[in-house]
């Protein structure tokens, strides 16, 4: 079974969730040194002593956890002195950005600010925008079909309601289809015309809010976990095509350039996770993934080949980009926890105050993007 799986998840059964990246006994797999060290960072919600329910979960630092072992990168690259053992430099020619690495963990690399908050403000607004109109994929189209323009109808506040195709409807008719026909389709209408009518509907803004997932180029079929040639896609956008060559470089074999062919975007919310996994669905895995950090801050979990090597936490913050290529490839890695501390993202909130952007920057001051960029063949 393949252990590739970047499905994001609000847990709620941890077990069925270590069962979702292939471990054939969950209990087993709960005692591992990973999944501890999910639980330590992981943002448990408060318990509410006046009920049975859990109040809204701080996102704030710490949390309760003790957070005295993540590395900071940012940190070291402002005290610009002596490193802690087991981080490294790498200097590379052509490449004008510091690039930190684990000394025993190759083909691992971490660029701290990588991009200007303008660049982040450009990418946050893609993400929302562009990547997930058709033919790209989301979690929501195997419940909605195709959705296009989502966040221009979220802005609106429109609401998707459940329609009859009256072409198909007709073609149903007129062939005398018995049983069930596929004459229903899902639109964006205007909230007020729906008043009194019984109809399944949901508001765009909910959806948004319910974005997980979305794939650019090449698609990638999350129920046979590869990809899937036949299905219709665009190629990867010029301009984050563009970008992923140049971060590549660090993690690209001499002489050799990266070619994005691929890309997955995650959407995380306040409570959400990315459980430990290990991403080896692409044929080349001398190539990396070019990993694009958005949004609100987090801690990323970079282990072992195996779940019970101890892994070791950093925070990844918006405009950082994360290089895994060759043996980086094989090590399991997650996402326990991200922070909504509105301070570590004042520059964001700065840049997308103007009208046009209110309601991204109320969604990007609870969430986290991630923008994974990969070679296929």
């Amino acid at each position: 079974m393949s252990r590739t799986c970047t499905l994001l998840i609000t847990i709620a059964d941890p077990t069925a969730l270590l069962a979702m990246y292939g471990a054939s006994d969950p209990t087993a797999a709960e005692r591992t040194a990973f999944r501890r060290a999910e639980k330590q960072y992981k943002l448990y919600k408060p318990l509410n002593l006046k009920g049975r329910s859990r109040s809204k979960p701080s996102g704030g630092e710490g949390g309760g956890a003790d957070l005295s072992a993540v590395v900071d990168f940012h940190a070291l690259l402002a005290a610009n002195g002596e490193l802690p053992a087991g981080i490294g430099r790498r200097d590379c020619a052509g490449f004008d950005r510091p690039v930190f690495c684990f000394l025993d963990r190759p083909g691992f690399y971490f660029i701290p600010g990588a991009l200007s908050t303008e660049e982040q403000c450009c990418w946050i607004r893609e993400s929302l925008k562009t990547f997930p109109q058709p033919p790209n994929r989301t979690n929501l189209t195997a419940i909605y079909g195709s959705i296009s323009d989502l966040l221009i109808a979220a802005k609106n506040q429109k609401i998707l309601v459940e329609a009859e195709n009256p072409d198909i409807q007709e073609r149903n008719e007129q062939n005398n289809c018995g049983g069930k026909t596929e004459s229903k389709y899902f639109k964006f209408v205007d909230s007020e015309s729906q008043k009194g009518e019984e109809h399944r509907s949901t508001a765009a803004t909910t959806l948004v809010r319910k974005l997980r997932w979305s794939t650019l180029g090449l698609q990638f079929d999350w129920s046979k976990r590869n990809y899937d040639v036949s299905l219709p896609h665009n190629k990867i956008p010029d301009a984050l095509a563009s970008l992923a060559k140049k971060m590549a470089i660090p993690a690209m074999p001499s002489g050799e350039e990266f070619k994005p062919e691929a890309a997955i975007v995650n959407y995380y919310g306040p409570s959400d996770m990315l459980g430990g996994h290990v991403d080896d669905m692409e044929a080349d895995w001398t190539k990396p993934i070019v990993s694009i950090s958005l949004g609100c801050k987090c801690i990323f979990l970079l282990g072992g080949k195996i779940r019970d090597e101890v892994p070791t936490a950093m925070f990844l913050r918006s405009g950082d980009i994360v290089l895994m290529a060759g043996e980086a490839r094989e090590r399991f890695h997650g996402v326990p926890r991200i922070f909504t501390d509105q301070q570590e993202i004042s520059a964001l909130i700065s840049q997308l105050s103007s009208g046009d952007d209110v309601f991204i920057l109320d969604y990007i001051k609870n969430s986290r993007i991630n923008i994974n960029i990969r070679q296929v063949y």
